[in-house]
């Protein structure tokens, strides 16, 4: 396994698999890998003949007041994973071989109307970061396939989306949210929560699986639905800052509809959470 650090290296590297023949399955990363970023490694295996994993701390989907500067940079433990789990080659660069021209871009996208509900709403800007940044790494990859995580939901929305408008012509796939044994989305961000926290959070994702079993029962009162669970939420220590019962395509849904997702954000402690859950009544 190869880690680079250039754009030039990167695309000579590219070349020389293309000109083989090999396919080219894309693993974009912020690093800090657990065991839900392998999966979606070992998924992208089953895709393709090369896998690309990039691990980029992108400074333009953080805002001035989150976690940009304390956000775990633990190159050399994702590179020991990677290699053992088959990746062929790390993209590891530096913010300058990402915006060429300087930081911030001059050049910047925006998915819009999915881009300013629910995360977008709590996070200004985010996703204007992650579509920019992910669209910089298409560019430069060059891959056939790019796999993504579900547990971002909207992102992979975003994603389909922009790749659809803009005929990148990239096969996306999604795959389902990797868990602990007691129901809590991995996450790099779980590692900032509190013993106590910690074991209070899986309680999250019990919300989501009551709104699903609403829905299952019948249940068409989405935002009341949502109320009752928020509630529970705030009650065990939580300060929910959305839980809403959507369409896969994140559209408002509709009472004969037999698709939806749940999605939910949440503060414990100084910890934002958050999680979705589909859920099909077909």
């Amino acid at each position: 396994m190869n880690t680079l650090h250039l754009a030039s290296e990167l695309r000579a590297t590219i070349d020389r698999w293309r000109a083989a023949g090999d396919t080219v399955a894309l693993v974009p990363t912020m690093g800090n890998l657990h065991d839900g970023h392998l999966a979606l490694v070992a998924k992208a295996r089953e895709l393709a003949t090369r896998v690309v994993v990039t691990i980029f701390v992108n400074p333009l989907q953080f805002g001035p007041n989150e976690d940009f500067g304390r956000y775990p940079r633990t190159l050399p433990d994702d590179q020991a994973k990677l290699q053992a789990a088959g990746v062929d080659l790390v993209w590891a660069p530096p913010v300058e071989e990402v915006y060429v021209n300087g930081y911030p871009p001059a050049t910047t996208i925006t998915v819009l109307p999915i881009a300013d509900a629910l995360e977008g709403a709590f996070r200004p800007g985010f996703f204007t970061g992650v579509a920019t940044v992910v669209a910089i790494l298409f560019a430069s990859v060059r891959p056939d396939i790019a796999v993504f995580g579900e547990k971002d939901w909207q992102q992979l929305q975003i994603i389909r989306r922009m790749v659809d408008d803009l005929r990148f012509g990239i096969r996306i796939v999604g795959h389902p949210t990797a868990r602990a044994a007691d129901g809590l989305a991995l996450s790099s961000r779980n590692q900032y929560l509190s013993t106590a926290d910690r074991a209070r959070a899986p309680q999250i994702h019990a919300a989501l699986q009551a709104v699903a079993h609403g829905l299952q029962a019948g249940r068409r009162d989405f935002a009341a639905l949502c109320a009752e669970q928020s509630a529970e939420l705030a009650a065990a220590g939580f300060k929910p800052q959305y839980l809403e019962v959507r369409a896969p395509s994140l559209a408002q849904p509709e009472a004969d509809d037999r698709e939806f997702v749940v999605l939910v954000a949440a503060l414990l402690g100084t910890t934002r959470l958050i999680d979705n859950l589909p859920v099909s009544l077909c």
